[in-house]
């Protein structure tokens, strides 16, 4: 059985290490900071300006004036840190974060990522996302495997405008977990229930499969 954007989120949350910090793109990236293990210590990062992001709040307990960068009501740990936009980015730019997670509408077999655009349509911009590719050495990448249509969202080639060039390592779906290297998905692991052939029929670029891929684990 495919796995919901919580699944996505929870698979994720493995690939955070202790003593990270780690920036959370808007959509599915933001539900990681829930998963995380207990016992380890990680420093979320959002670059409208906090370092200690927490869970999301009860419902309740929101406060409107504590955000992330997509504008959702979040909680602070102890120790937090507030700053203005400026410091984050110096932060993201000066490769001072472990990892990003980010969503993505397409990804290539080379590691091109496409997030900000759909031509025709109007956007309020890029945001960060850009500074964020450009910045990180560990990208992962939170997202469906299909669109809507049900087209493959991992490509040969991106169709839409890119967000950066050759920066995506891994990437997380519904369906599968899939490392990118020498121009190619690498399938490492498969959803519960997923079969590897229906993997296959929704992988539109060139995909590597070696010996039995396990089912994930969370």
């Amino acid at each position: 059985m495919a796995l919901d954007k919580t699944g996505i989120a929870k698979r994720i949350a493995k690939e955070v290490k202790n003593g990270y910090y780690v920036n959370l793109g808007i959509g599915i990236p933001t539900l990681v900071a829930n998963f995380v293990r207990n016992d380890i210590e990680v420093e979320f990062q959002s670059e409208n300006g906090i370092l200690g992001m927490g869970p999301f709040p009860c419902r309740g307990k929101e406060d409107p004036d504590l955000i992330n960068a997509g504008k959702q009501t979040i909680t602070a740990l102890p120790g937090a840190s507030f700053f203005d936009s400026a410091m984050s980015f110096s932060m993201i730019r000066g490769q001072h974060v472990d990892l990003t997670i980010l969503g993505a509408m397409e990804v290539s077999q080379n590691g091109d990522i496409a997030n900000w655009k759909i031509p025709g349509k109007m956007v309020k911009g890029m945001g960060g996302a850009m500074d964020l590719v450009a910045s990180a050495d560990n990208i992962i990448v939170a997202m469906m495997h299909t669109n809507r249509a049900g087209k493959s969202k991992l490509l040969k080639e991106c169709s839409l405008p890119l967000t950066g060039v050759n920066c995506v390592k891994k990437i997380v779906t519904n369906l599968a977990v899939l490392e990118i290297k020498n121009n190619s998905f690498h399938l490492l692991e498969r959803a519960p229930g997923v079969s590897v052939q229906e993997i296959k029929e929704a992988t539109e670029g060139t995909l590597v499969i070696s010996g039995d891929i396990p089912e994930m684990t969370f």
